[in-house]
């Protein structure tokens, strides 16, 4: 994999939490880059999204600071405050300006940047930037996901595309606790970025779900180095979309304590809302996904989750699907029970409910429900 040209990275270890372990992270550029981002719509909104959506509108920016372990929310003036000074140093090293950084956290709510840890840190953080070292920066923005999230894409041209993400729990859409950073050494204007980040987004992270919780801290970057003419744009597009599905898809694979990847395809809808509607709320159901985990195929929780949403439809005309093969219809099972329970014991179970109302449908990735992920997030902070 060739990183995208013009991009640098680095990690260092402050001991934010863990006393071995990156958890500040900086990707930088000493060319301008060309910028844009996407925010969390979670209305209590953390330090690092109050600043970065200020920050996004500068026309010079050259990178982005990055750290896990406190995610920087509800931390009030105080929060502001910490943020701008941990870019202030950084900038200062770098030898750009305050404003040309964007910022981004994840980790516990409530609590300060300990810059006591983190500012004798930074001459390190800034003197070991290598286009090699974008593993140890992925690394430093994880908190509780298992592995690395990392996509690639070239096209034939030359020009790369680099995709690092964190995220396993607080996920859901709007966005979904996660962090994208997608980089590209092709040559795109901010007013091209503002159009087409949004609808990435709206088809890669915006459609993945772990347990139905919107972070205050959600941001994907979109970042540009420019240093290469884009000549077919039909390709670059899809080479990104690609590059945030596959990302969205290995963040929904760690979901925490998940087992399984469960993909909702609901067809036949009035409307792409009311399917977006019906899919989620099969997605999110906590009685669909303890089943999936328990490999049940108890076709009434999706039923149940189906008519929650309060949207008229005829459940009685109502066909599901599983992994392709038929499960329930006419408020039948038409399937072996013992067939449909090998089928739950795959990695990947694929659920398709046609409703027949309509020819809206809608897609959203999901992951089951185990004791892990209660057992991970009830000692979260110890």
């Amino acid at each position: 994999m060739k990183t995208p040209e013009g991009f640098l990275f680095s990690a260092v270890k402050c001991g934010i939490k863990k006393p071995d372990r990156f958890d500040l992270g900086l990707i930088y550029s000493p060319n301008r880059l060309t910028a844009w981002g996407v925010f969390t719509q979670n209305t209590v909104q953390a330090a690092p999204v109050v600043l970065g959506k200020k920050l996004i509108k500068e026309e010079t920016l050259h990178g982005v600071v990055v750290n896990s372990g406190v995610a920087n929310a509800c931390t009030g003036e105080e929060g502001i405050q910490r943020a701008t000074k941990l870019l202030e140093e950084v900038a200062k090293g770098l030898g750009v300006s305050l404003r040309s950084l964007l910022p981004a956290s994840t980790g516990v709510i409530g609590e300060q940047l300990p810059l006591e840890k983190m500012l004798p840190k930074v001459s390190e953080l800034v003197s070991n930037l290598s286009p090699e070292r974008y593993l140890d920066f992925t690394k430093a923005i994880m908190t509780t996901d298992t592995f690395p999230k990392i996509a690639y894409r070239s096209l034939k041209n030359g020009i790369s595309i680099l995709g690092i993400a964190k995220g396993a729990g607080m996920i859901a859409p709007n966005m979904a606790t996660m962090l994208g950073f997608i980089l590209t050494d092709a040559k795109v204007s901010k007013d091209t970025l503002k159009k087409v980040l949004p609808k990435i987004v709206d088809h890669s992270f915006n459609q993945i779900t772990v347990d139905g919780d919107t972070s205050t801290n959600d941001t994907v970057y979109m970042l540009c180095s420019n240093q290469k003419d884009l000549k077919n744009w039909e390709d670059f597009e899809k080479a990104c979309l690609e590059v945030a599905q596959e990302l969205a898809y290995l963040i929904v694979k760690d979901g925490e304590g998940a087992s399984k990847v469960i993909k909702i395809m609901v067809k036949g809808a009035k409307t792409k809302e009311d399917a977006k509607t019906f899919a989620f709320s099969v997605a999110n159901s906590p009685l669909v996904k303890t089943a999936i985990y328990g490999e049940d195929a108890n076709w009434g929780r999706i039923f149940a989750a189906l008519g929650k949403t309060t949207i008229p439809f005829d459940f009685e005309k109502v066909e599901i699907y599983l992994n392709g093969i038929p499960w329930v219809k006419n408020l039948q099972v038409i399937t072996d029970e013992e067939i449909l329970r090998k089928e739950l014991q795959k990695e990947v179970v694929e659920i398709q409910i046609k409703l027949k109302e309509g020819k809206k449908g809608f897609e959203v990735w999901a992951s089951d429900l185990t004791e892990e992920y209660i057992k991970i997030n009830a000692h979260y902070r110890t």
